[in-house]
C-alpha cells in the first residue's frame, strides 16, 4: 500500500465526531494533515468535509444499495484509490453509465472495511456529519502549516476553496498572497438571527434594513462581456441563468462582483413559491419561468476591491451600478422604521428582513453579528412516525426523526391517520437522544435497515421556517429547516396539527 490509508482518515473522523472539544478536534485533524502527501491534500480535505473534489457523482441511495458488497476483512484502500474511484464515477456518462457506476461502486465497496463502507456511503451521498466542519478543518490547516489562523481563514474565504488553500499552506506558500480575483467565487457572507427588526437595529446600530427574498443566493462575476454566475455553494450555473447574465452584462461597468438573490415573480411582481424558483434554478435546460436578479452587495468594481470597505460605501456603489436591481430597503437607526420595513416586506410576500450594520465590511464566509436576519418562525405539533439510527458521535442513538401531520379527513391517506411531511435531527440534545432511543424501543412496530418505525403516539413541537411543495411526501409538501423545540408529553396524537394547516402556509 502506498499513500495514506483511508482507514487513517476514517479513524480521524471518528475521533473528531466523538469529542465536543474543539481543541481535540483540531489536534486530531492537524496530526492527519501533517502526514498527507501533497497530491493527497485536496482529496483528503474533500472527504473530511463531505464534499469530494469531483462534485456531484450521480449516485443515490438506490445505487448504493444495488452495489452492496460484503465488507473487506482488512483495510487496503488509500486516499488516492478512493479519489481515483470517485473520479471514474463522476466521469461515467451516456449509454451504460448506470451499469458502469454500479460496477465501480461495487468494486470500491468490496475493497472497504465495514467502517470504511459507512464512511464512503455518507461521503458519496453528501451526508457527512462527523463534526469536522469547515471552520475546524481550517483551524487545523493553520496549525499544521504554521500559518496565522486569521490569514488562513481569509485565504479560504477569498479563494472559495478550502482544499486548494490547504494545499498551498501545507506546501509552504504564503497565504497572504491569496486575494480577491474576479471570476473566482468567494465564500458568501452569512447572517445571524434576531427575534425582531427592532432588536436587530438595537444590536447593530445604524443599519440597512433590507427585504429578505425567498429566492436562491447568487454571486455574479463579470469581466468585460464574460459573465459567470455561482450558487451559494460556489457551483458554476452560468448556463442555467442566461437572463441574469444579460442583466449584469448591461450594467455600466467592466469588472464587477455582485452578491444577491434570484427568484421567480408573478405578473404583479409578487414572489412565486420558493419551489418554483428552485425548479427553474436547478434546470440545465430552458424553462418557461423567468428568474429575476436582485442584488444587495458589491465586492469589486472596475479594479477596486470593496470587501474591506463599510457597507455604506458598497451600498452607494451598488446604487450607481444597479439601481433597478437593488433589493428594497432603508437605512435607519430607528427601531420603529425597521419594524415598518419588516411589515412591508412580509406584506409583499417576502420572508422578512436582513438588518446590516452600515459600518461593517464584507466578512466573506462568516456568520457574523453585523448581519442579522429576521423572519417569522412557525411552530407545529407533529407526531413521530420513525427514527433513523445515528452515526459518528450519535452512534447507538436513534436520531433523525420522521415527522407526520394528522389527516382527519383522509384527504391524503387513512382518515385519522398521519401523513409524513419531513425529517429532522436538528435541535436534539444528548439527553433527548438518550430519552427517545429508550422510549422509541418501547413503541417499536417494525424496523428496516437503519430505521425503527414506532406507533404514532409521541408528539413533538417542531419549529420551521415554512413549507414547500414536494412530490416526495404524499401530502404534497415538505418542511423547511425543521428543528426540534421540545417533546409535548402533555399532548395526545389527536392534538397534533393537521396536514391541511401546514398546506395553508403555501403561497400561490
Amino acid at each position: 500500500m502506498t499513500g495514506m490509508p483511508l482507514a487513517d482518515l476514517v479513524a480521524t473522523t471518528e475521533a473528531v465526531a466523538a469529542t465536543r472539544s474543539r481543541l481535540a478536534k483540531v489536534a486530531a485533524l492537524t496530526d492527519l494533515l501533517t502526514r498527507l502527501a501533497p497530491d493527497e491534500i485536496v482529496p483528503a480535505i474533500g472527504l473530511l468535509i463531505g464534499r469530494p473534489r469531483q462534485g456531484r457523482l450521480g449516485v443515490g441511495w438506490r445505487s448504493i444499495e444495488t452495489a452492496a458488497a460484503a465488507p473487506a476483512q482488512a483495510s487496503t484502500l488509500t486516499i488516492g484509490d478512493v479519489d481515483a474511484a470517485l473520479e471514474a464515477l463522476a466521469a461515467a456518462a451516456g449509454a451504460g453509465s448506470a451499469r458502469d457506476r454500479a460496477a465501480l461502486l461495487h468494486d470500491l465497496m468490496a475493497r472497504a472495511t465495514a467502517a470504511e463502507q459507512g464512511f464512503l456511503t455518507h461521503t458519496i451521498l453528501g451526508d457527512v456529519r462527523t463534526g469536522a466542519l469547515e471552520g475546524i478543518v481550517t483551524d487545523a490547516v493553520a496549525a499544521a502549516s504554521g500559518a496565522a489562523p486569521a490569514v488562513t481563514r481569509r485565504a479560504v474565504m477569498l479563494s472559495g476553496d478550502l482544499g486548494e488553500t490547504a494545499r498551498l499552506a501545507l506546501t509552504g506558500v504564503d497565504l497572504s498572497s491569496v486575494g480577491l480575483v474576479v471570476g473566482r467565487p468567494v465564500q458568501p457572507m452569512l447572517a445571524g438571527t434576531a427575534a425582531s427588526a427592532a432588536e436587530a437595529v438595537g444590536a447593530v446600530g445604524e443599519a440597512s434594513v433590507e427585504y429578505k427574498l425567498d429566492g436562491a443566493r447568487i454571486q455574479v462575476h463579470r469581466v468585460g462581456d464574460d459573465v459567470r454566475i455561482f450558487t451559494r455553494s460556489l457551483a458554476d450555473i452560468t448556463h442555467r441563468l442566461p437572463e441574469v447574465a444579460d442583466v449584469v452584462r448591461a450594467m455600466p461597468v467592466h469588472d464587477v462582483i455582485l452578491d444577491g438573490e434570484t427568484l421567480a415573480l408573478t405578473e404583479d411582481d409578487s414572489p412565486r413559491p420558493f419551489q418554483e424558483t428552485m425548479a427553474r434554478f436547478g434546470a440545465d435546460r430552458a424553462r418557461d419561468v423567468v428568474l429575476h436578479p436582485w442584488f444587495f452587495d458589491v465586492l469589486h468594481v472596475d479594479g477596486r476591491d470593496l470587501i474591506d470597505e463599510p457597507l455604506a460605501v458598497r451600498r452607494d456603489a451598488l446604487g450607481r451600478i444597479a439601481p433597478a436591481h437593488r433589493i428594497p430597503g432603508e437605512v435607519t437607526a430607528d427601531p420603529a422604521v425597521a419594524e415598518r420595513v419588516a411589515e412591508e416586506a412580509l406584506a409583499a410576500g417576502h420572508e422578512g428582513v436582513v438588518v446590516k450594520a452600515v459600518d461593517a465590511p464584507y466578512a466573506a464566509g462568516r456568520r457574523g453579528a453585523t448581519w442579522l436576519k429576521v423572519k417569522p418562525v412557525h411552530t407545529f405539533d407533529l407526531v413521530v412516525l420513525a427514527a433513523e439510527w445515528g452515526y459518528g458521535r450519535r452512534t447507538g442513538w436513534l436520531s433523525n426523526l420522521h415527522l407526520g401531520a394528522r389527516d382527519p379527513s383522509g384527504e391524503f391517506g387513512e382518515a385519522g391517520g398521519f401523513v409524513m411531511v419531513g425529517k429532522t435531527f436538528k435541535g436534539l440534545t444528548d439527553a433527548l437522544l438518550a430519552w427517545q432511543t429508550e422510549r422509541f424501543a418501547q413503541l417499536e412496530v417494525r424496523r428496516t435497515q437503519g430505521t425503527v418505525w414506532i406507533a404514532p403516539e409521541i408528539v413533538v413541537e417542531i419549529a420551521i421556517d415554512g413549507v414547500q411543495r414536494s412530490t416526495r411526501y404524499p401530502g404534497g409538501i415538505a418542511l423547511r429547516f425543521a428543528r426540534v423545540k421540545r417533546y409535548r408529553e402533555d399532548k395526545r396524537p389527536q392534538d397534533a396539527d393537521t396536514i391541511q394547516t401546514l398546506r395553508a402556509l403555501l403561497r400561490g
